[in-house]
């Protein structure tokens, strides 16, 4: 984590659901957070809300080249940073195999992922020190008839991870990695037919921010969700295929 009580937080991916619930959690607790995500209007709202804890910038993850000079603006006017989280990310229920679809998750997903997550890792591990975060979901631990890609992308994002991980602490740079992986969680972007265990979004953003604070490695939203990620990873292949 950063070297002082007051964190500076990005967030990619504020607009709505958990990045914005989280961005304004952190916020409300005194912290600078800077925001970014498509959609200015909504940025423009929550920073509105408390301009002095609140820097942002509008643009588009998967314009991976502009992306990058966006974010290093972001942090120059945020006079460094502490804690990225990457929230931008979204999925679809695909079963048709719509290739657009597929290949528009993989360009979010895996595409601008790498790209964010990269960027993020080696601006802290210049700096020596800084906590990387991303949210990726319980879906990535198997397959699924319904969203082939999300669910791959999901598996991605959970590998990339632990390689980053791994990465740090074999280079010794202070970093933290730290995986956010929810179940359901009530906003826009759940969109399963099948739904249980549902968290409203603040709880969700609440877990997450004391699972941030203290430096966990994976952080599941809700906690019992580490149960179905468990059952998920050890399911028999015969039994997963009957599902």
């Amino acid at each position: 984590m950063g070297k002082t009580n007051c964190k500076k937080v990005l967030i990619i991916g504020a607009s709505s659901g958990i990045g914005r619930a989280l961005a304004a959690l952190w916020a409300a607790e005194g912290h600078l957070v800077g925001i970014t995500g498509r959609r200015e209007d909504l940025l423009r709202e929550l920073t509105d809300t408390c301009p002095e804890r609140y820097r942002f910038r509008s643009f588009d993850v998967t314009d991976t080249k502009n992306a990058v000079a966006n974010l290093e603006a972001l942090a120059a006017s945020m006079g460094g940073l502490d804690i990225v989280v990457i929230s931008a990310g979204g999925g679809d229920v695909n079963r048709s195999l719509d290739f657009e679809i597929e290949h528009g998750m993989i360009a979010l997903n895996v595409d601008a992922f790498t790209c964010l997550a990269d960027w993020a890792f080696n601006f802290f591990a210049k700096q020596g020190y800084g906590q990387l975060a991303a949210i990726t979901s319980v879906a990535g631990m198997r397959g699924s008839r319904q969203a082939p890609a999300y669910s791959a992308t999901k598996a991605y994002q959970i590998i990339y991870l632990q390689g980053l991980r791994q990465k740090a602490y074999k280079e010794h740079n202070g970093i933290v990695v730290t995986d956010i992986c929810p179940g359901f969680v009530d906003t826009p972007a759940a969109k399963s037919p099948v739904r249980f265990w549902v968290s409203p979004v603040t709880k969700a953003a609440e877990q997450i921010y004391r699972g941030l604070c203290r430096g966990r490695k994976v952080i599941y939203v809700t906690g019992r969700w580490r149960i179905v990620a468990w059952l998920y990873r050890w399911l028999p292949n015969w039994l997963h295929e009957r599902m």
